[in-house]
């Protein structure tokens, strides 16, 4: 064909119409809700309307309204408030992590995901959270599996599985999980991790609590059988470190497998036994007399005009209206408090009605006050819970510390929040994290790290001071130094002051052998060394014996040869560089 005819041809053939290029538009982050592409709860009765695990498996609704996760519910976790879906069973309540922008609003010190994995092993990926002022911040989501998972971590344990093939006896996990923001930025959005078997529920930002600072807490140790009590109040003595014209209370229902109803509540300050020096004062939750707490949710009271004094003891009574047969606990108190006899009598002035005796704190966790500088959280074993110290004295190194603290100006006048657990490791679980148990020994420090330390209310410096109940119970140094590096890290990860101190000599008790002793050497030679922690609290050179170290010094010792008493715990607090806190 000629050129000319090839031209004119060209010429005369109609142009293929000319198509702009796609404009690719950045997705705008969507409220998570509208991201839900995965059905994780069925009705008992039609088990097949979800498919939680992409084999049919999924959660009882039953289960979940019997332990207070109902639809829209919102419940806090770890200090987070989160609310669970409000969807009805076999409606999408939940979204599979593939990348997706989700909008989350707010400031706060982290970022809590309400998770499971379902890929039969935890699932680890990366996600990106965006501010308001353009910045961004990575972070790393862990999801333990939601069959398989550790107990010890959980938020909730269901008893049952749905399948195809009827309901399993077996207990499924959902887990809070909290990564560290940016303080001070606003966030705007989340992106998630692009991790196939990683589901999200919720996610909201965990505020921190300006204008209260934290003067007394108690790590929950167990979920032992108590009681029973039905229709019983409880009176708990409790010692403030800081004061404050405010306070707040919190419950925590942490390890349950049901809700305790909580009625009415008051706060007064002791005279003497469970009488109240003035009468009770009313506490409030949400406007309400009581609160119902959900399984393994806590919640905190509203605000109270209430001047609480430094260094004084209160009273918080609270009625149990029905039959309570096992509750979360910490379990060395070292101080009396009191059970009455049937009926509500929180608002008694009189100590009459108190006619039983406790040695323990159930439900009650954390006693926040007005203003003050924030807080120091203590988290060790039985020293720090005050072991071998006089009963109903406050003679705890905690409390020690406290006292010197208010009787100083160099150091602002810090909360410190005593979260010993008497028997407590850093790396294995003594109470194994769910169901009734006579162990109180608590989770791990690793495993209650985010609870009792980073969600403590205005938690500003962290001492750690554990480790002589793992090298006694077979953990070799390398094995205490890897926990304890990983406590460092995870408290550094959210702009904590992190100490350390070096564990006691115990040589004369009977699994305090000379084995033991060259492995506690070794972690307290990493601890001063190693810099992996921001300041030492070097306690074990305040109580050894210079003349045979691997003991401790008589005058210190309670006679277990484990445990300081008075004397030795008033050493070790009146060793503290306060400049270090």
């Amino acid at each position: 064909m000629s050129g000319l005819v090839l031209a004119l041809l060209t010429a005369l053939t109609p142009a293929a119409p000319v198509r702009a290029a796609p404009v690719r538009r950045a997705t705008e982050p969507l409220p998570l809700e509208r991201l839900f592409d995965n059905t994780a709860v069925s009705d008992d009765a039609r088990p097949g309307e979800a498919d939680f695990d992409g084999s049919g498996a999924s959660l009882s609704a039953r289960d979940l309204t019997a332990a207070g996760w109902t639809p829209g519910r919102t419940l806090t976790v770890q200090g987070a408030r989160l609310t669970w879906p409000r969807r009805k069973p076999g409606e999408p309540d939940n979204v599979r992590a593939a990348g997706q922008s989700a909008r989350v609003t707010g400031r706060g010190d982290a970022l809590a995901f309400l998770t499971a994995a379902t890929s039969g092993s935890d699932v680890t990926g990366a996600g990106k959270v965006s501010y308001t002022d353009g910045t961004t911040s990575s972070y790393r989501l862990t999801a333990p599996d939601w069959r398989t998972g550790p107990l010890a971590t959980k938020a909730v344990a269901l008893p049952h599985l749905n399948t195809p093939g009827g309901q399993l006896a077996e207990r499924v996990r959902l887990y809070v999980v909290t990564v560290p923001l940016v303080r001070g930025r606003r966030v705007a959005s989340v992106r998630l991790p692009n991790s196939p078997g990683l589901h999200v529920f919720a996610v909201s930002v965990r505020a921190t609590a300006p204008g209260w600072t934290g003067s007394w807490a108690a790590a929950t140790a167990g979920y032992p059988e108590v009681g029973p009590w039905s229709d019983r109040t409880l009176r708990l003595v409790v010692h403030t470190s800081v004061g404050g014209p405010r306070v707040r209370l919190r419950f925590d229902n942490t390890f349950a497998a049901a809700p305790v109803r909580i009625g009415s509540v008051t706060v007064a300050l002791q005279a003497a036994g469970a009488t109240a020096r003035d009468m009770p004062v009313a506490v409030a939750f949400r406007g309400a007399a009581g609160v119902k707490v959900a399984a393994g949710a806590q919640v905190f009271s509203d605000p109270l005009d209430f001047d609480v004094p430094a260094d004084s003891s209160l009273l918080v009574s609270f009625h149990l209206p029905g039959t309570v047969t096992a509750a979360p606990v910490h379990r060395l108190a070292r101080q009396r408090s009191y059970v009455s006899e049937a009926g509500d009598h929180a608002a008694d002035g009189s100590g009459t009605a108190y006619t039983g005796v406790l040695t323990s704190w159930p439900l009650l966790t954390g006693v926040d006050v007005g203003g003050g500088p924030g807080a120091v959280v203590l988290l060790g074993d039985s020293i720090t819970d005050g072991e071998k110290s006089t009963a109903d004295a406050d003679r705890r190194w905690p409390d020690v510390l406290a006292d010197r603290l208010l009787a100083q100006d160099e150091v602002p006048h810090y909360g410190v929040l005593n979260q010993g657990i008497s028997a407590n490791r850093v790396v294995t679980d003594r109470y194994p994290g769910d169901g009734v148990s006579t162990d109180t020994g608590g989770v791990s420090a690793l495993h209650r790290f985010d609870r009792d330390v980073l969600a403590q209310t205005s938690a500003r410096t962290a001492v750690v001071f554990q480790g002589v109940n793992d090298v006694r119970w077979g953990a070799t140094a390398d094995e205490v130094i890897a926990g304890l590096r990983e406590l460092a890290d995870q408290g550094h990860a959210r702009r904590l002051r992190m100490l350390a101190a070096t564990i006691l000599p115990c040589e004369g008790e009977a699994r305090c052998t000379a084995a033991v002793d060259a492995e506690r050497v070794r972690v307290n030679a990493w601890i001063r060394d190693a810099g992996a922690f921001d300041g030492v609290l070097d306690f074990d050179g305040v109580v050894r014996d210079p003349a045979h170290p691997a003991r401790m010094l008589p005058a210190y010792d309670s006679g277990d040869h484990l445990h300081p008493g008075d004397a030795g715990l008033a050493a070790l607090a009146g060793a503290v560089d306060l400049q270090l806190l």
